[in-house]
């Protein structure tokens, strides 16, 4: 077993063990914004910063693996400095504010972010709306990956890709043909893992919208 030292709170945990599976067993909360427990840790959205003992900056905690010894602060203010920062750049990108129900909007209260100091070019407003049970919504896409890695971890489809890089990174399905010309079986798991509803279930946002009239 590994011994460390989260929040002043000594845990064991079993060799392998990530920071932020330690944290979340010893009932510490740490946002994540690419992270999906069901898919292999990514990495990529550096929300997931933590503060280490010794360590020369912040570390992402969902890919980095417990050490004996360790010592880890889940509130370190340059960790939780950038990381919010990073949410509020993501929301920044953003044509409109996510919904509140939404995982980015969860996250977005835990930092305490709210309008985005650094208004600038935002992400088109476009809709694909070719698949009979999933609605696409381009503008609201943050290039996670968490619908393209749940199309090839769980089901296997290999349906969406990503395209571009940077700012105009967004995901495609199939040759950007739309879902229903892609290898997509519908199975849901894309809009179940979208932090944003930019990939979400036609009929719950006709629920959506519904509740807002």
């Amino acid at each position: 077993m590994t011994r460390l030292t989260i929040d002043g709170v000594e845990v064991e945990v079993a060799p392998g063990t990530t920071v932020l599976q330690a944290a979340r067993a010893a009932g510490r909360d740490i946002p994540t914004l690419c992270f999906d427990e069901r898919l292999a840790p990514f990495g990529a959205c550096r929300v997931c910063l933590v503060g280490v003992q010794d360590a020369p900056g912040p570390i992402a905690s969902c890919t980095t693996a417990c050490r004996e010894g360790m010592v880890v602060d889940t509130q370190a203010p340059a960790a939780r400095r950038v990381a919010g920062a990073v949410v509020e750049l993501v929301l920044s990108e953003l044509a409109a504010p996510p919904a509140e129900h939404t995982e980015l909007a969860a996250v977005a209260r835990q930092f305490g972010v709210g309008e985005p100091r650094w208004p600038g070019a935002v992400h088109p407003e476009r809709e694909d709306l070719r698949h009979p049970y999933l609605a696409f919504q381009h503008g609201l896409c943050i290039s996670c990956g968490r619908c393209v890695r749940a199309c090839d971890e769980i089901q296997g489809a290999f349906a969406l890709t990503a395209t571009g890089r940077g700012f105009t990174a967004n995901v495609a399905a199939g040759i950007d043909a739309g879902f229903r010309e892609s290898a997509c079986v519908s199975c849901g798991a894309c809009a179940d893992t979208c932090p944003t509803d930019a990939i979400a279930e036609v009929s719950l946002l006709a629920l959506a919208e519904s509740a807002t009239i």
